[in-house]
């Protein structure tokens, strides 16, 4: 049984509106007030990938055998953690029954989840796994739905190793330094590299964003003029890196490889431009976090991990 929300809660309420507005909107698919609600909170829907992850979600919902209620919903950009506190601060107040969540950062959204577990609401972690020391500083116990990352990028640079040779200098562009799923795809790129002894010259941030990468690209190939090849931590970065090597006259000599899979990157894909990335399959990750949510919900299952696809594309 859910508590009573608090004060702060129904004022929140009152704020819904406008908070949605600022935060990049709020997709409420309707359905009886008897069903459960379900929250579906993304990072940036300008990111195709959480686009294509609601766009999943909604397909799931309206096919559903048991009917639920969707809600979901997203952020401007990869790095406004006060607004996808936000948005989980509305979603306690309007009293889901469960909570997917893919934290834009692996740290910070663990106090507001804790307040949603408070609540009697299920939480479900997708994309992004919440730091474990964390989550046990915090006393919480949240099952985590989605791929090895540190595998994935790592068959990715397996694909970039069979170009490169001993000694060769990359560079990586990572996405947020504190993601967990960051993290795991810069291991996984040092892991191919370190297999074949490339040398890795630099790690930068790209926070996810194609402009910023783009900026970060260009600097690298200005600062390091022997690099061999630019490995992105997803396909909008790749994307931004793709521009900057092709501005620099560098196409064909150094290569790129992303990750995700979004439609933009297929024509980089199918020209050689970039020469791999990693498909995490989108349309179904949120798909897998909404079942366990329901499963737990409506059947008493026990919340438990779930490890989910994650596959090479190449040309």
């Amino acid at each position: 049984m859910k508590k009573k929300p608090h004060l702060f809660a129904l004022a929140l309420t009152a704020l819904a509106s406008a908070l949605l507005t600022s935060c990049g909107g709020d997709s409420d698919t309707a359905g009886s007030s008897d069903q459960p609600k379900v929250a579906l909170v993304m990072k940036s829907l300008a990111n195709e990938f959480f686009k294509t992850m609601e766009e999943g979600a909604k397909a799931h919902q309206a096919s559903a055998e048991t009917p639920y209620e969707l809600i979901a919903n997203g952020i401007r950009n990869e790095t406004d953690l006060t607004a996808q506190v936000n948005l989980v601060e509305q979603m306690i107040a309007r009293q889901v029954d469960a909570i997917v969540i893919a934290p834009a950062d692996s740290k910070a959204l663990a106090p507001v989840l804790k307040r949603a577990k408070s609540e009697g609401i299920v939480v479900i972690n997708i994309d992004n796994k919440l730091d474990d020391e964390v989550l046990k500083e915090f006393g919480l116990q949240i099952p985590f739905s989605g791929p090895d990352n540190r595998e994935g990028a790592a068959k990715v640079g397996a694909t970039l190793a069979n170009k490169l040779k001993g000694g060769d200098q990359v560079a990586i562009i990572e996405g947020i330094p504190t993601a967990f799923n960051s993290i795991q795809r810069r291991k996984g790129f040092e892991d191919a590299m370190a297999r074949i002894g490339a040398e890795v010259a630099s790690v930068q941030s790209g926070s996810w964003e194609m402009a910023k990468a783009n900026t970060v690209a260009a600097a690298l190939l200005s600062e390091n003029p022997d690099l061999k090849a630019l490995l992105c931590a997803n396909d909008s970065m790749a994307l931004g890196a793709a521009q900057a090597v092709k501005a620099a006259g560098l196409v064909g000599k150094v290569h790129i490889v992303g990750f995700d899979n979004i439609s933009a990157i297929k024509p980089l894909i199918d020209d050689g431009s970039v020469l791999a990335t990693a498909d995490q399959h989108a349309d179904k990750l949120a798909v897998f976090g909404i079942e366990a949510a329901l499963g737990i919900l409506q059947e008493g299952a026990e919340p438990v991990d779930k490890k989910t696809p994650v596959d090479l594309v190449t040309k």
